[in-house]
């Protein structure tokens, strides 16, 4: 009889000790810790009392027992994701678990313009503190194989858009992502493209889209440009185009072309060689690379800025003449 009386007496204990454990485990989950919005970082090798260090030091009043619990329940605990995690004020732990479970890291963004120089982009992702920085200026013809490129001139095959990533997502990787997707859009492009025009392959169309994008950001004008050079690639004539000639000055470049800078017979000179430059001169956007593909019919040969982001059309040169006299001169 005492036995039994002992036994039950140690099963109502224990029933209360479940009963208050789980109660209070509740109330540790759903009771807010954190005090300030704040971030916590994951990285390779950090283990759960890391992060549990963290969060104390971060004065975030978890129970450490309780937190530990939940983790070894769901198996968080063996499939922590790297990542940076932000915690809301007023998070509590319950929150911070799910936030930790379902692995949703920050993300960071990085913007290339369309018409930047891969030189813009390379120095935007070394500016980047988010990212990890694996290359140096030296190691750039090495970035062509890491991307998956046969290409040695990094220039214009990266995508012009806003890339989102994870703290310390390595640069390499950015610009693979960037470069598969101007791969994808070219290849794309090219299988659409006016059977007439006299283009040899999808990278001189990117050739050729650079040098449009350059020369104007009026979405209207892009297809009457792409014209232009069209006709005057069929036609054997100079592109003559300006954008192209800048490249070739690289840092010589000081915001004004010289008479001497026509007749400098770099690669990139249009007043000099006949047909596109070797490799494209800058990023060239999605509507850019339509227009070298679908040039807009005419007979217009020449084109002059009219100094309010627009071109003057012309067939003839007399009539070019006269253009550059009202808007240049």
């Amino acid at each position: 009889m005492i036995r039994s009386i002992v036994a039950f007496t140690g099963l109502m204990v224990l029933g209360l000790l479940l009963i208050w454990g789980g109660m209070h485990y509740q109330i540790l989950l759903k009771k807010a810790v954190v005090t300030d919005t704040t971030s916590l970082e994951i990285k390779k090798g950090d283990t759960l009392d890391s992060v549990i260090r963290q969060l104390k030091a971060r004065h975030i009043a978890i129970h450490s027992f309780w937190f530990k619990m939940f983790t070894y329940r769901t198996h968080l605990d063996r499939m922590l994701k790297v990542g940076e995690y932000v915690l809301n004020k007023g998070a509590t732990a319950a929150d911070i678990l799910a936030l930790l479970t379902e692995g949703k890291t920050r993300r960071y963004a990085i913007t290339f313009p369309e018409g930047w120089s891969f030189k813009q982009i390379f120095q935007a992702i070394k500016d980047n503190p988010n990212l990890q920085h694996t290359l140096s200026d030296d190691e750039l013809t090495e970035l062509m194989t890491k991307v998956g490129s046969d290409k040695s001139h990094p220039e214009g095959l990266f995508f012009p858009d806003t890339y989102y990533f994870e703290k310390n997502s390595s640069d390499v990787e950015l610009l693979k992502r960037a470069h598969d997707k101007m791969q994808r859009l070219i290849a794309a492009e090219w299988q659409k493209r006016d059977q007439d025009v006299p283009l040899e392959s999808p990278y001189e169309a990117l050739i050729l889209a650079s040098i449009i994008e350059k020369e104007t950001a009026a979405a209207e004008e892009r297809k009457k440009i792409a014209g232009v050079f069209t006709r005057r690639l069929k036609m054997g004539m100079l592109l003559q185009t300006d954008p192209t000639v800048i490249y070739g000055m690289g840092d010589d470049y000081q915001g004004n072309i010289r008479r001497s800078d026509l007749r400098e017979p770099t690669p990139y000179n249009t007043y000099v060689n006949k047909g596109l430059p070797p490799t494209p001169i800058a990023m060239p956007g999605k509507d850019a690379i339509h227009a070298a593909l679908h040039p807009a019919d005419g007979d217009a040969l020449f084109f002059v800025a009219r100094g309010n982001g627009r071109h003057a059309f012309s067939a003839t040169y007399g009539a070019h003449e006269k253009y550059v006299e009202l808007y240049q001169r």
